[in-house]
């Protein structure tokens, strides 16, 4: 437990948190939107700190990031809560429904951020993501562990829904060295209904990562019925070519909504569907469109923007380079790849 970095004290012992763009007014013994933050004694406190519920070792591709260390594996961990409720979250048994000291307390293993760092040290890994759930909400732990791995010369890597206040970004953003972000959709009435949150606040954070000089990926969901609409998904691509660039990377996933909260009789996304974003994406103007979810499709390789040659071949993890440097084999051209 630790007190939060980023709350307002009120009168009554209420507080505000300014964590994420829920700003939750919490009374006294109530927890925020989140679970896991908790107003004690007019103080508030982030229960979830140094409780790591999920630590493992992965490919940096599974973050998704295509264009940052490609071929690395990263330290990746996170503990319970999330700032948001969405009905496709493949992660819920951790993320949705702790609103408990009880719960929290015995929520994952006991891990200091100097852990963290020298596990990562240890197995060679040359980057730490804070993912899983939302790093948002165990902003206290992972700026902890952000500024250590920053003096150990390590990269740190949010995989994050976006959702965070300035003030938050104020306090990752001098430590952040990649991001992916997801852009679930350009609606704000599938966020409000299906997330609990809204889009505004999540591509103003899009454009000051980028504008901070930290990498950065989108990925967007394609959820039959919900967030597949090709005209909205048309926005998403504008947004990203005319505010982040057209260098950055668009990794379209699939839906499969056997493993999903509340959505298990929403059908999968067909190949085709996924195939036809790709190429909408790419007349867009985007150099660099992934579709997700799909094993061993080649649209998961990395393409040379201008000559069109093969530069990294991807099947599931397993990771093929032959670029040059950065650069396309056949024709030079700067493939924007980070390591």
């Amino acid at each position: 437990m630790k007190e939060s970095y980023s709350y307002e004290q009120l009168e009554d012992r209420r507080v505000r948190c300014i964590t994420c763009e829920s700003r939750c007014f919490i009374l006294p013994n109530r927890f925020g939107s989140c679970g896991v933050r908790k107003n004690i004694d007019g103080k508030l406190y982030a229960l979830n700190y140094g409780k790591v519920i999920a630590l493992n070792i992965d490919p940096i591709e599974k973050k998704p990031l295509f264009h940052f260390i490609p071929g690395t594996e990263s330290l990746s961990f996170g503990t319970v809560g999330c700032n948001l409720h969405c009905g496709n979250c493949q992660n819920w048994q951790i993320s949705q429904g702790v609103k408990s000291d009880e719960v929290l307390l015995d929520a994952g293993k006991n891990l200091d951020p100097e852990q963290i760092v020298d596990l990562a040290i240890e197995k060679n890994c040359p980057s730490i993501s804070y993912t899983y759930t939302e790093p948002t909400i165990f902003l206290e732990f992972a700026l902890d562990t952000m500024k250590i791995a920053k003096r150990k010369k390590l990269k740190n890597i949010w995989v994050s829904n976006g959702f965070m206040t300035d003030e938050t970004l104020d306090l990752v953003l001098p430590y952040l060295d990649a991001a992916n972000i997801d852009i679930k959709s350009f609606d704000d009435d599938f966020y409000k209904k299906h997330c609990g949150a809204k889009v505004g606040p999540i591509l103003r954070n899009c454009e000051r990562i980028k504008k901070s000089g930290a990498w950065i990926e989108i990925t967007s969901l394609i959820i039959p019925t919900l967030s597949d609409d090709e005209e909205m998904l048309k926005k998403v691509a504008t947004f990203i070519f005319d505010k982040l660039g057209s260098e950055t990377p668009w990794h379209l996933s699939a839906f499969s909504g056997a493993i999903s909260w509340k959505m298990q009789d929403v059908p999968g996304t067909s190949a085709e569907k996924i195939h036809r974003l790709y190429n909408m994406g790419k007349n867009a103007g985007l150099k660099y469109v992934y579709a997700g979810n799909l094993f061993g499709d080649m649209e998961e390789n990395t393409y040379c923007p201008v000559c069109g040659e093969i530069n990294i071949k991807r099947l599931g993890y397993m990771i093929s380079r032959y670029d040059e440097m950065g650069k396309c084999r056949k024709c030079g051209e700067n493939l924007n790849l980070f390591g």
